[in-house]
């Protein structure tokens, strides 16, 4: 059977968790086309890994459309999402399924598929709620996914729960949990704190994208609560985020802590500075549809602190594999991080649970199994109808040739 022609969409040239996982997606899919509304570093990398590239001539600034839920904002950007849309079906029709990455990329690939009549994937990697899109964004998404998605395609079940109780169509679902690999010389820890002027003291790490809802302030919060402990911050504002992430530098003076607050800014070797900390800390206020920075640190054996919220007790083996805390609870995350820096024997349990249950379930060549099969039975037909397998997290990967 001759290998489909598959189209990648994504709406941003900015690396983010959900282009980290499509530049992991695509390995398996070498000579495959990628169509970028805009220009910046997921071009190349998706070019390193073998893709040809096309660039929507008027998709630029689309990305700048906000979740706030209000569609007045696309009425002065309404022709270049016509030519856009157009464009992208034009490169549609020379391929055999179109694969969206994000939501916006989703909403046009499905007006685009409708005029040219292709199967198309939803990469869904948000979770539909209240917490994080207005009502009228919501029900766009929905009733789209629901008259034009061959798939969704979510990377938890927290995801899938969101996405049907917002109206969407269960038997769209797919769950695929996000895989990764780690590669690379890990290093010396203690090395890698001294060429960063970290102390040798206990050492906290927040590892994720600078914005509200992903909660640092809540960290710096507890860290006035934890006298002697001290906190990397590695990641930057991405998507207009500057006024916060400026407000945790403010935040930090306020509360005494700016010789304890190191922030990193954007790196590339998040799983060496996992391995220099105590403790990975993933605070976020609102529900995660996955939580990458949490398999990240499973692996490099570093104990794992995160809000139960979303995906993250889904990971974390409802707190076997990690500690659990309520969202945007300052004080119960500051016990909680004198409890695991206090190295109780439960914690090398937990840590020791959740290397083996990352390698398990959480590989990379796991997820693009999966995904290749998915893209596969809808370039072939096999719509929403058909049987969906349930998907048990400790299922064997299916191997696709």
């Amino acid at each position: 059977m001759r290998r489909p022609r598959v189209v990648f969409v994504s709406h941003t040239g900015t690396m983010s968790g959900a282009e980290m996982v499509l530049c992991d997606a695509v390995a398996p899919w070498r000579g495959a086309t990628a169509f970028l509304f805009e220009d910046g570093p997921l071009g190349p990398a998706l070019q390193e890994r073998g893709l040809t590239l096309v660039h929507a001539r008027h998709g630029a600034g689309l990305s700048a459309l906000r979740r706030d839920g209000s569609l007045w904002r696309s009425i002065p950007l309404a022709g270049r999402l016509l030519a856009t849309v157009l464009a992208l079906a034009r490169c549609a029709k020379s391929h055999d399924v179109v694969y969206a990455n994000s939501q916006k990329a989703f909403v046009l690939s499905a007006l685009a598929t409708a005029l040219v009549r292709r199967p198309l994937v939803w990469h869904l990697h948000d979770i539909l709620d209240p917490a994080h899109f207005g009502a009228a964004q919501r029900g766009l998404q929905v009733r789209l996914a629901n008259a034009r998605a061959t798939r969704v395609v979510v990377p938890s079940t927290a995801a899938a729960d969101a996405f049907v109780a917002s109206g969407g169509r269960r038997d769209l679902v797919e769950v695929v949990p996000n895989g990764l690999d780690l590669d690379g010389d890990p290093g010396d820890p203690a090395d890698l704190r001294r060429s960063l002027g970290l102390p040798d003291g206990p050492l906290v790490g927040v590892f994720s994208r600078l914005a509200p809802w992903k909660g640092q302030h809540v960290v710096l919060e507890a860290l006035a609560r934890s006298p002697g402990t001290a906190c990397l911050v590695a990641g930057t504002a991405l998507f207009g985020e500057d006024a916060y992430a400026a407000g945790l530098h403010a935040l930090a003076a306020e509360r005494g802590l700016a010789d304890r607050v190191h922030f990193l800014g954007q790196r590339e070797d998040v799983p060496r500075l996992m391995r220099a900390v105590d403790v990975v800390v993933h605070p976020s206020t609102a529900p995660e549809p996955f939580g990458r920075t949490l398999v990240e640190a499973m692996l490099v054996g570093t104990p794992v602190i995160a809000t139960d919220a979303g995906a993250a007790a889904e990971i974390l083996d409802r707190g076997a594999a990690g500690t659990l805390v309520p969202p945007g609870d300052a004080a119960a995350l500051a016990d909680a991080i004198a409890r695991v820096l206090s190295a109780p024997p439960e914690i090398g349990d937990q840590v020791a649970r959740a290397q083996a249950t990352a390698r398990a379930r959480y590989g990379a060549a796991r997820m693009q199994a999966r995904l290749a099969d998915l893209i596969r039975r809808a370039a072939g037909g096999e719509g929403a109808s058909a049987a969906i397998p349930e998907i048990s997290a400790d299922a064997p990967a299916r191997t696709t040739r």
